[in-house]
């Protein structure tokens, strides 16, 4: 008998990408005739078997949740995870995580590996790779095959899913609006590039702030950072980025980051250039992580409250897997009538600390 093969053995062999041989498995109309009948009979010589998902779901319930995420580190994430499992565990539900460290490739290799009867159905956020390629075919083809998918902060619109978000315009609003208030006049962003979903809706809550409180938005106070790079090993590079920002432009008196990283280091440098932190400088960063709780002086942040996010995510999907069979099997089937999605938008709230006045 021969051995089964794996999506990346397969992608490996002929010289493709994973991604190649998931759409072509698919049938996918992106890949060429000759590309889908050469990876297709490679697969079946070597004994793959697609995942029969649709037959898990309606005969094998594992009572598994499988839970996708970008990162493991990060305090928001796993805030979102203790959510999860709480009310998973309060239901009757086990989950499992997987992580994708902000791989497109990792991110459907996990998914081919977990949907292939451990689990019953996904809550993920989406990796800043497969966000930049802007490619879900494997997103709509999990759903296609009949596993509901839940989408967490990082959603896109061509996924037609149930979201939960964190109201990232708003919150960003809020920041800048509190920063006004305290009389600064010359507000820095640092934030991530535009394709990140939540980096350019954060961004753009930050100019619609300052253009409703009449300041003038000026390029020259907006800092991009490459988040291509792991800069929780690279401190050293955005530490520099920051310093050199920040000694390019001097009169900066308020700074509004998009993330509790970001926020932190920019008041460390901060106080290396000599400046006083809130006296000189206020700062605001975004996610009410231990490191704001911390931080010399306590950062004041905006709450995404990742708990929250993480239990509304959790209910959306079990109430999608526990749904009456005649309902699900509508849900996942029938290509006419689509059921409607939920998108549950959680609210954010400013946590005062020392680095605002």
């Amino acid at each position: 008998m021969k051995k089964k093969i794996t999506l990346k053995q397969i992608a490996r062999e002929l010289d493709v990408s994973v991604s190649t041989v998931s759409k072509a498995l698919s049938n996918s109309k992106e890949i060429s005739e000759d590309t889908t009948k050469k990876i297709q009979a490679f697969a079946k010589l070597y004994n793959y078997k697609p995942n029969n998902i649709a037959l898990s779901l309606k005969n094998r319930k594992t009572k598994t949740i499988g839970i996708l995420i970008p990162e493991i580190v990060h305090h928001f994430f796993s805030t979102v995870i203790r959510g999860i499992e709480r009310v998973a565990n309060r239901r009757g539900y086990n989950v499992i995580v997987g992580l994708s460290n902000e791989s497109f490739t990792k991110e459907i290799i996990n998914m081919e590996m977990l949907a292939n009867g451990s689990i019953d159905g996904f809550i993920l956020s989406i990796s800043k790779e497969t966000l930049l390629k802007q490619d879900y075919h494997h997103f709509n083809a999990t759903i296609n095959q009949g596993m509901p998918i839940v989408m967490f902060d990082r959603v896109v619109n061509e996924v037609e899913c149930d979201k939960v978000i964190v109201d990232d315009f708003n919150g960003a609003v809020k920041a800048v609006k509190k920063l006004i208030e305290n009389e600064c006049k010359n507000i820095a962003l640092i934030t991530t590039m535009d394709y990140v979903s939540v980096g350019r809706l954060r961004t753009q809550g930050y100019l619609d702030a300052l253009q409703a409180g009449g300041i003038e938005a000026d390029s020259n106070l907006i800092l991009k950072i490459d988040d291509s790079l792991d800069v929780e090993n690279h401190i050293e590079v955005l530490e520099t980025e920051i310093a050199h920002f920040f000694k390019s432009n001097p009169s900066i008196d308020g700074v509004f980051a998009v993330n509790e990283l970001y926020a932190v280091t920019a008041m460390k440098v901060a106080r290396k250039l000599g400046l006083s932190i809130p006296d000189d400088m206020q700062v605001i960063g975004f996610t009410d992580g231990v490191l704001s709780k911390h931080a010399t002086p306590s950062l004041t942040t905006v709450s995404q409250h990742g708990q929250k996010m993480g239990e509304q995510s959790a209910n959306l999907l079990i109430d999608r897997l526990e749904a009456e069979e005649s309902e699900t099997e509508q849900y996942f089937t029938n290509n006419e009538k689509k059921r409607d999605f939920i998108k549950m938008v959680i609210e954010t709230e400013i946590i005062e600390r020392e680095s605002t006045k």
